[in-house]
C-alpha cells in the first residue's frame, strides 16, 4: 500500500460518518462497510450513512476524495466494499480491472452551476463573464470529472478561460470561492445547495452537463451483504429523497 494511500486512508477514517449507535436495534449485531465515493456526494453520504447506522447497525467508513483518485487506489489494490463515482468513465476503468463483482447502477445525477461569492459581488451571470480580465476563477482539474464536465460546458458557450488553479477535487473549487481566494468557479448543483457558504449561478440548459453518478459493489468487499444493503438504501426511496434534497437530480 502506497504512503499516499494510508494517508487518504487516515484521513477517511477520521471523517467517517457512521454515527452514533443510538437508536439502532440493539440485537441487529454491528457490521462494518468502507465506501469510497466522490467528494461531491458527501453531504448526502454521510446521511445515508447515519440512517444506516440507526436502522440496520451498520457503522459505514467513507473515503471520500476525487473519482480519478479513488479508482487509481482501487486499481492499486485498495480494498472498500463499495465504489460510487461521479461519472462513467472512471467507474468503467475499474470494471475493466475486473475489480466490480456485478453490473453498476446509475443511482443519481448531478448538474454545473457557477459558484460565486454570497451576494455575487462581482456581478456573474454566464459562463462567458468567467473569461473577463481580473476575475480570479478556479476550476477541478481536467482529471476530476467536474473538471471535464466544467471543460465541456466552457466549450458549449465558445468560452476559454484561464483558471488560476486547477483543484484536484470540487470541493476545492467551492473552498476557494468560499474563503475569498476565487472569485467564481464551475462546481455542481449539488455543491452549491449544500454548501451554504456561496451562492450559485444558474447554467443554461444548452450550455450545462448531465453528469450520471454510477454505484457498484467491489470484488474485494469483506461485507457483500452490507454492501448490498447501501447500494439498496441509495436507490430507495428514502434515499433517494437525501440525495435530492442535497441538490441531486433522480434518474
Amino acid at each position: 500500500m502506497t504512503r499516499r494511500l494510508v494517508v487518504l486512508l487516515a484521513v477517511g477514517l477520521m471523517a467517517a460518518c457512521g454515527g452514533s449507535s443510538a437508536g439502532a436495534t440493539s440485537s441487529t449485531p454491528q457490521t462494518s462497510l468502507t465506501v469510497f465515493a466522490a467528494a461531491s456526494l458527501q453531504p448526502a453520504f454521510d446521511k445515508i450513512g447515519a440512517r444506516l447506522m440507526t436502522t440496520g447497525n451498520v457503522k459505514t467508513t467513507f473515503i471520500y476524495a476525487g473519482t480519478q483518485v479513488l479508482t487509481s487506489h482501487l486499481t492499486q489494490g485498495a480494498q472498500a466494499d463499495v465504489f460510487a463515482s461521479a461519472d462513467t468513465a472512471h467507474m468503467t476503468t475499474v470494471e475493466t480491472a475486473g475489480l466490480l463483482s456485478g453490473p453498476s447502477q446509475i443511482f443519481v445525477r448531478n448538474r454545473l452551476e457557477i459558484t460565486v461569492a454570497k451576494g455575487n459581488p462581482k456581478g456573474i451571470h454566464t459562463l462567458a463573464d468567467l473569461a473577463r480580465t481580473g476575475l480570479v476563477v478556479v476550476l477541478a482539474d481536467p482529471s476530476v470529472p467536474a473538471g471535464k464536465y466544467a471543460q465541456q460546458a466552457l466549450t458549449k458557450a465558445h468560452v476559454t478561460v484561464k483558471p488560476a488553479s486547477f483543484e484536484l477535487q470540487v470541493t476545492g473549487v467551492l473552498s476557494k470561492v468560499a474563503l475569498g481566494e476565487a472569485d467564481a468557479g464551475i462546481v455542481y448543483v449539488s455543491d452549491v445547495v449544500t454548501s451554504g457558504r456561496v451562492d450559485g449561478v444558474t447554467i443554461p440548459e444548452d450550455q450545462n452537463v448531465l453528469a450520471d453518478y454510477p454505484i457498484a459493489t467491489l470484488k474485494s468487499a469483506s461485507n457483500a451483504a452490507g454492501a448490498k444493503a447501501f447500494i439498496d438504501f441509495v436507490l430507495s426511496p428514502d434515499g433517494q429523497a437525501i440525495l435530492k434534497a442535497a441538490g441531486f437530480q433522480g434518474v
